[in-house]
């Protein structure tokens, strides 16, 4: 994968300069709402600048005709075309119609084009900038070097890297959450890599076609980087990308993109994933993830739960989260979303928090979705990544890897955790709060360690079961005044204020576990079968967990001596004494 270069972050720097133009028309955190849908329009119209002339003769011919369409498109040699007369430059030649030319320009854009524009709100800003005398002088900076987005200068993955360095920009002015948006191509990279480690066989093949899908798609950026992994492994084969994004802005540009690249942009929907699935019912061979954690899913709550009654109908038939946080429900989402096993099965890679990993008690909706998952044999990995990675959190995240064609492989029945916390590189310069990235040799190393499925230092490999316990409720008696339990129906009766519970690991004869670990401190105890639940949980952090001996007492006394010593002096010198 190309790397994120310096020309860049150059053009980016660029771009957004054009925003000194809007000072003291707009504020600072709407500059955005101009520059992001002007950056799209530009690239467009630099795509479409080689055919230009040859769509308008093109269009005189064929205006009349109810197939113009297609014969446009076949001008253009894109999926798009544009019949105004004008383009940036030629807008340039007539300043006093500027709103007017203008207008006409992006009105003379195919359907799909429109759609997208539409989206960013535009047309408001456009009345705005023409009013304050604005709206030339901006354009014609996207006329200089700096507004130079043909292909022939910025690559599509380029662009890419430009639209969510905007983007991140944007959300910084605006005080919002860029990380949302994208996510850091170095951990797409990572997570591309593993999720096609095994299927190098198939993707090598001629004529391989397979599906995508991200249900949180933001600009695309997982959905390039899989298509691009995929073109330099294998230039014949076709992975079609399908996604939804709630986000107007980030889904006009994710659309965009798919146009640009001839992908069928219609793949690409809109709207909330969560309480109105756009792929009701459709599977695909990859799903690739990195959902809002730590958002609450309140507004959806009624269609969520609606669904959930479907059970396995729908797609939370294994348990709701609670309402504060909703990544597991894109975590179910992408499971619903698996092929059968008898059409080729699939894979995932999906990013979350720690939460998913050990909230919820046992028979609560995240331990019996985490059930779900580990009884069906779904999960193959769960990679730990170094913190400060992402631009918007700089929390500890972890990629899970899941899929329905373990039987039959060294997987089967278990599960890798691989703990690459401390495989990163320092940036030098922070962008929000990735101060760190992780290097090319890096996802090499990770990618080894998930393919060699060994244990080593920092990766272990645990069975199922292993994350499973029963939890017990311990009860014990009420003692009456003469010291003796009382009896009721001729069972002892449970005093709730002695109520304990304990943890069993699947793994563990419950009963044995009860005479070693209860009966010897409380001999009048029993177990309360009917209120026995099992659950599961990933403590992630405790199977790493190395112990670091404290220093010796005459190494700490001395340190306490010193800063006595610097103290005093800082008294002193307050003081004046």
């Amino acid at each position: 994968m190309a790397a994120r270069s310096a020309k860049i972050d150059q053009k980016a720097d660029l771009i957004w300069a054009i925003a000194d133009k809007l000072t003291g028309v707009y504020k600072p955190h709407e500059y955005g709402e101009v520059i992001l849908p002007l950056t799209v329009i530009r690239r467009f119209d630099c795509i479409l600048s080689d055919t230009k002339d040859a769509v308008l003769a093109k269009y005189e011919e064929v205006k009349s005709l109810p197939v113009k369409d297609v014969l446009l498109r076949k001008a253009s040699g894109f999926e798009f075309f544009n019949t105004s007369k004008y383009t940036f430059e030629r807008l340039m030649a007539d300043p006093d119609n500027i709103e007017d030319n203008f207008k006409d320009y992006l009105n003379g854009f195919s359907e799909n084009v429109r759609d997208i524009i539409e989206k960013f709100n535009f047309d408001r800003h456009i009345t705005i900038m023409a009013n304050k005398g604005i709206l030339y002088i901006v354009l014609k900076e996207f006329t200089t070097d700096r507004g130079n987005l043909h292909p022939d200068e910025i690559s599509n993955l380029e662009m890419g890297y430009i639209f969510e360095e905007i983007i991140r920009r944007f959300s910084e002015a605006h005080n919002e959450d860029a990380g949302q948006h994208y996510t850091p191509r170095e951990v797409i990279q990572l997570m591309v890599n593993i999720l096609f480690y095994d299927d190098n066989d198939v993707l090598s093949g001629k004529n391989v076609a397979k599906t995508l899908y991200d249900p949180a798609c933001g600009t695309g950026g997982m959905l390039s980087v899989a298509e691009e992994y995929l073109n330099n492994l294998n230039s014949s084969a076709e992975l079609v990308p399908f996604g939804q994004e709630l986000n107007d802005q980030t889904f006009a540009i994710c659309k965009a993109d798919m146009l640009i690249k001839g992908n069928n942009a219609d793949f690409i929907k809109d709207g909330n994933t969560l309480s109105d699935d756009q792929f009701k019912n459709q599977t695909f061979d990859y799903i690739l993830s990195n959902p809002p954690f730590g958002r609450e899913w309140k507004n959806e709550k009624a269609k969520i739960e609606e669904e959930a009654k479907l059970g396995f109908g729908g797609r939370f038939g294994a348990g709701l989260p609670a309402a504060s946080d909703g990544q597991m429900l894109f975590l179910l989402t992408a499971i619903s979303k698996m092929k059968d096993i008898s059409q080729g099965g699939s894979r995932i890679a999906i990013i979350h928090n720690g939460s998913p990993l050990f909230t919820g008690d046992a028979g609560s909706g995240p331990s019996e979705i985490r059930k779900y998952i580990l009884e069906n044999d779904l999960l193959e990995a769960i990679i730990a990544l170094p913190n400060d990675l992402f631009y918007n959190t700089g929390i500890a995240t972890y990629i899970w890897v899941l899929s329905n064609k373990k039987a039959g492989t060294i997987r089967e029945g278990k599960v890798q955790l691989i703990n690459a916390n401390e495989l990163y590189e320092k940036r030098r310069k922070a962008l929000g709060n990735k101060r760190n990235d992780i290097s090319e040799s890096q996802i090499a190393d990770i990618t080894k360690i998930y393919g060699d499925f060994k244990e080593n230092e920092i990766s272990k490999i645990f069975d199922n079961s292993d994350f499973g316990y029963t939890k017990i409720t311990v009860e014990r008696p009420v003692v009456g005044e003469d010291g003796k339990p009382v009896l009721k129906k001729g069972k002892p009766e449970a005093d709730s204020s002695l109520r304990d519970t304990e943890n069993v690991p699947l793994k563990e004869d419950i009963k044995e576990y009860f005479e070693r670990e209860v009966l010897p401190f409380a001999p009048d105890a029993w177990i309360d079968e009917k209120k026995s639940k099992v659950g599961y949980e990933i403590p992630f952090t405790r199977y790493f967990y190395k112990y670091e001996a404290p220093k010796p007492s005459d190494e700490i006394m001395a340190e306490i001596l010193e800063l006595e010593k610097e103290l005093s002096g800082s008294l002193e010198e307050v003081f004046g004494k």
